[in-house]
């Protein structure tokens, strides 16, 4: 049986640069990747270019669970769009320019363990802790 891909989106009150950047790199990364505040992602490395390796560690707060996410990347347009893959799993990333703000669109394929919806809530979770991260670090005028 094959899955349908998901997609979530959100967007960023950031131009470009900016979301690209909060997106990107470990020390933004480290302040957002996460789904529910009882979890944190303590470290984060991230050699973007084809064939580099992302690397994510996240854990619960009390310490009762954790785990690493490692994925390989595969295609990337610097400012649109980045691709990765994961145990035998694909996500994409686009970055659409609307400005001053950005709209960050992830589609991903599921996995066959949970439920669709949880999936979706769990990731578009983290999506909207990155969005609540770059739009509260907006350099003040």
């Amino acid at each position: 049986m094959e899955l349908n891909k998901i997609t979530i989106q959100a967007i960023v009150s950031a131009d470009i640069k900016k979301a690209w950047d909060y997106y990107t790199q470990p020390a933004h990364i480290t302040n957002w990747n996460f789904a529910d505040p009882s979890w944190h992602c303590p470290k984060a490395e991230n050699d973007m270019q084809i064939g580099g390796i992302y690397k994510a560690r996240m854990e619960a707060k009390d310490d009762s669970f954790g785990f690493d996410f490692e994925a390989i990347y595969s295609e990337i347009t610097k400012f649109k769009s980045f691709s990765y893959g994961f145990e035998e799993r694909n996500v994409t990333v686009l970055f659409n320019d609307l400005g001053e703000q950005t709209e960050v669109i992830v589609t991903f394929d599921p996995e066959s363990e949970n439920p669709i919806e949880l999936q979706r809530a769990g990731w578009q979770a983290i999506l909207n802790n990155y969005k609540k991260y770059t739009e509260g670090n907006l350099p003040k005028i």
